[in-house]
């Protein structure tokens, strides 16, 4: 017997399944011990937040805790795995593209917005000190972690809520879902769609994940009206701008969440050529165009076959 929770956070939607239901009350309090956390140390948004305190002092070597330093380390790792298709320095393009509020905020407004491109000097423009727990950050640069820190959340809730419940767990942050420890004889389903926070009873195809984790990103749900059109939160680190991608939304599988997504996002900036860089690097995924045809990579079929 699955139990689950829900609820809002990090401005997603944060779900948790363990398969022991006694569980879940202790589950559910790491979750938000952990998401309040997360929230303190890399929201753009607060003012409080640790990484808002960092961007304030752009061009200085700032000491920093250790959580932020691995936050920011784990994102240039991203940023180089990836060849810089998914990089951390792209906090300015967001806030100029519209992207610096909550996206409630965003999303509300009436399309008045002047939304300008701007390219960063990229993620090999950080200097980090392991030894000092010093960061420097390029005057000018605003970091944004929010690639990577929502999956990497989601891989530690999942390990942490197995290690001291012995449960098996399933946590999935607007579409980041990682899983640990024994999983539920067919596996855990997952229902893919555009949006997030789409109901379980809404179409779409299911998939079974055993292990690892899986990572959905789009350009449908997070788009805002600015002046002369739209915008939306996948930024190309090539122009600054919203990535001009033929894909809606991707689907990766990986090893672990972060993994599967650096792959996603990395794919939706990259665009026509993202199968052939999926293929290569042993990912599997489902990619679906704007008109809605799909195209899969790597063991995709089978995998969805399997959960039908």
């Amino acid at each position: 017997m699955i139990a689950s929770a829900r609820l809002r956070a990090l401005g997603t939607s944060a779900v948790l399944c363990v398969t022991d239901p006694a569980a879940l009350s202790r589950a559910r309090r790491e979750l938000v011990r952990e998401l309040r956390a997360v929230d303190l140390l890399a929201s753009r948004f607060r003012t409080d937040s640790e990484l808002t305190a960092l961007n304030s002092r752009a061009g200085e070597r700032v000491r920093v805790s250790r959580r932020l330093f691995e936050a920011v380390a784990l994102a240039v790792d991203v940023a180089r795995r990836t060849g810089g298709l998914v990089d951390p320095t792209v906090g300015r393009a967001l806030r100029l593209a519209g992207y610096n509020r909550t996206f409630i905020v965003v999303r509300a407004r009436d399309g008045s917005f002047l939304a300008v491109s701007h390219r960063s000097p990229g993620w090999g423009s950080i200097r980090l000190d392991s030894e000092r727990l010093e960061i420097l950050v390029p005057a000018g640069v605003e970091l944004d972690l929010g690639a990577t820190a929502k999956a990497a959340t989601a891989d530690a809730v999942a390990a942490s809520v197995h290690r001291v419940t012995g449960s098996g767990v399933l946590v999935s942050l607007g579409g980041d879902v990682a899983v640990a420890g024994p999983v539920p004889a067919a596996g855990w389903p997952i229902r893919l769609a555009d949006a997030h926070d789409a109901p379980l009873a809404s179409e779409g195809p299911v998939v079974a994940v055993h292990g690892g984790g899986l990572a959905t990103s789009g350009v449908s749900a997070r788009r805002w009206q600015v002046r002369g059109g739209e915008r939306h939160h996948i930024i190309d680190p090539r122009t600054g701008s919203s990535a001009i991608t033929p894909w809606r939304t991707v689907t990766v599988t990986g090893a672990t969440c972060v993994d599967a997504n650096a792959a996603s996002t990395a794919a939706l900036v990259l665009g026509a050529d993202a199968p052939a860089w999926l293929g290569l690097r042993g990912f599997s995924a489902r990619l679906v165009r704007h008109d809605g045809s799909v195209a899969f990579v790597g063991d995709w079929p089978r995998i969805e076959a399997r959960a039908a």
